[in-house]
């Protein structure tokens, strides 16, 4: 094997696990940590990886193709037609305007008005992988921002297709490719443009007609040798055959695979599709960022600093314009509007694909693709900066200001109640009713502005406002409150609402949401004793129901749930004290578990619970039904 391959590897994975750790420490997420670790290995810095950025960049766009494909996988038909009106509308709109304007503003440059469409197609893309991955590591994904977003992202992967067959009949040069260039043959080399046009449509619609035809039957035949290997290996071989083809009609890999995932997403095999291909998605996606970041020409930033800093900065701010006046049109609130302007604002990874596609096409010249090579990248590193200044900056200052019907009482919380709700959503708003129902009124604060204004529409005087500042807690009468409920979903947010309620609020009982037993350990390290887990409440519930269809009595499941219930607390404070030793914590949990299933038994043993008849009226009268048939 090659040696410089191995050192190239043990670069790469170095950098990884040194930056990624670092930026994710620092709350800038993953993604930023791959682009720094890019820039610092790449030709411009310490130059590790020598001139080979486009060889990385060409190979690391195989993750960008498996993320696609996964993409997909997920978009069934009808969760596509749900959202159809959000997609065709805000993700049609955007990218028309985007490309519109893009066109108009590169008429004063002297630039043909086909290669201005054809560029602002181009700068009308954003990061599907960037955006996703941010807003899924924040837990913004289920807001209303991150539903928008989705949207224009899910028509922007879509409108790739009709793009890069629109692009041939944009082409204005007629330079003949020389050099590396003139090695790039595909199978429609030399067509007419119109014939060209009328391949790729034939090509995608081959795909799609393989997913349904071939695809799924050879899955099926694989399936039954039970061999999982195979089935990882069939897997590969479906997006790299896919890859292959693609390339050689002359059009991304990264839409062929997306269409097939589409195609395949009401298989029965797409969950063992995806479990197989995720871990190599992982790696090959963090490459590709890496691979971004080291192709950044920092010669060319150096030589031209004023036009590549004014470009980037200009496409961001003409980008978030025309995201935030379609997020009014869309009556997204100010603080989700404001997230979902800047979270798009960048120019995406289609974005090299796109301007490679048109070098291969001379529809735009080398000098305008090298530029733009540059500022595509350097917009994609600077959007976790742009996420983080909206964060700590923007939603603070203009946030606030949401519709200016509920403004002033937003403003200004006049309720002073001895229970407040942080976080209204499903699980908050569950335990609102719960206790409205029993004559105790909370006050109730949400930071999703949208979901503020549709609760206040339902009859909740819900409030706007983070819980993580002392003195919206202080505004919401914390000082005479009694009982503090964090129901916040983002775990992180969590634990900035504890901290903030132990330092400014001591009196406070904090009854104290957790989505897990893992979230359960890091809110008891801050010291917290009432901590309540989404799910183990209703996986008991869910086994209790089990047990009474397989014959068991009423009372018997309800004390064996309460039993259980009650040694599993107890067994998360020992369990906690040991979560960072794993050996001893598998242990530890095995004696816990043999110990909760011995005192269960006994106890249903010495109590004579299969005697329970008040319990269970019903299921003795179908008893007695049945004996008299």
């Amino acid at each position: 094997m090659n040696s410089d391959f191995l050192i190239q590897a043990l670069g790469y994975l170095a950098a990884a696990v040194v930056f990624v750790p670092i930026a994710k420490k620092l709350g800038m997420g993953s993604v930023l940590g791959y682009l720094i670790a890019g820039i610092i290995i790449g030709p411009y810095v310490t130059g590790f990886i020598g001139q080979q950025g486009d060889d990385i960049m060409h190979f690391a766009e195989f993750g960008v193709v498996m993320m696609l494909f996964l993409v997909g996988l997920e978009l069934e038909p009808e969760l596509l037609w749900r959202m159809r009106s959000s997609i065709l509308g805000m993700g049609g709109l955007q990218v028309l305007i985007t490309a519109a304007v893009v066109a108009l503003l590169s008429l004063p440059f002297h630039m043909h008005w086909k290669e201005g469409l054809a560029l602002g197609l181009i700068i009308a893309m954003s990061s599907t992988a960037i955006v996703l991955q941010t807003l899924n590591e924040k837990g913004l994904m289920r807001a209303s921002a991150g539903q928008s977003a989705f949207a224009v992202l899910l028509f922007q992967d879509i409108a790739v297709i009709p793009i890069l067959a629109v692009l041939p009949l944009l082409a204005v040069h007629s330079v003949a490719a020389t050099g590396a260039d003139a090695e790039k043959h595909t199978w429609i080399s030399g067509l007419p443009g119109w014939l060209r046009t009328i391949s790729v449509i034939g090509a995608v619609v081959g795909v799609v007609l393989a997913g349904r035809y071939i695809i799924n039957p050879l899955l099926r035949i694989v399936a039954r040798t039970r061999l999982r290997e195979i089935f990882t290996a069939t897997a590969l071989l479906l997006v790299v055959a896919i890859t292959v083809f693609m390339e050689k009609v002359g059009l991304s890999p990264a839409l062929g695979t997306f269409v097939a995932g589409v195609v395949l997403a009401n298989s029965e095999y797409k969950h063992e599709l995806e479990s197989d291909i995720d871990p190599f998605k992982g790696l090959l996606l963090g490459l590709f960022f890496m691979a971004v970041g080291a192709s950044v020409n920092f010669n060319m930033v150096a030589s031209k600093p004023i036009l590549i800093v004014s470009l980037v900065m200009s496409i961001i701010l003409i980008k978030a314009l025309i995201l935030f006046m379609l997020g009014r049109v869309y009556k997204l609130g100010m603080d989700q509007n404001l997230l979902f302007a800047t979270a798009l604002s960048q120019v995406g990874e289609f974005a090299f694909v796109l301007l490679s596609f048109s070098s291969e096409g001379n529809i735009l010249s080398k000098e305008v693709i090298e530029i733009m090579m540059a500022v595509v990248a350097i917009s994609m590193a600077l959007t976790p900066f742009l996420l983080l200044f909206n964060e700590k900056w923007l939603t603070p200052k203009l946030g606030c200001k949401i519709e200016e019907k509920v403004e002033e009482e937003v403003t200004v919380i006049n309720e002073k109640n001895k229970v407040i709700i942080a976080g209204f959503g499903h699980f908050g708003s569950t335990i609102g009713r719960f206790l409205r129902a029993n004559g105790v009124t909370p006050t109730l604060l949400e930071i999703d502005s949208d979901q503020v204004e549709l609760l206040r529409k339902m009859g909740f005087n819900v409030y706007y406002g983070d819980a993580t500042r002392a003195d919206l807690l202080k505004s919401a009468g914390a000082d005479e409150a009694s009982i503090l409920i964090v129901a916040i979903g983002n775990p992180e947010k969590v634990l900035e609402v504890v901290e903030t309620a132990k330092k400014h609020f001591p009196h406070l009982q904090l009854l104290v949401r957790a989505k897990n037993r893992m979230d359960a350990y890091e809110l008891m390290d801050a010291g917290m004793m009432h901590i309540y887990r989404e799910t183990i409440d209703t996986s008991l519930r869910l086994g209790q129901d089990a047990l009474k269809m397989l014959g068991f009595r009423a009372y018997r499941t309800k004390r064996a749930a309460s039993i259980f219930l009650k040694h599993d607390e107890k067994s998360l404070k020992t369990l906690a004290a040991t979560r960072d030793d794993l050996g001893q914590y598998i242990t530890t949990a095995r004696e816990r578990m043999e110990e909760q299933e011995k005192i269960i038994q006994t106890d249903l043993e010495d109590m004579g619970l299969n005697r329970d008849e008040a319990w269970d009226s019903e299921s003795l009268r179908e008893e007695a039904a049945n004996v008299e048939r």
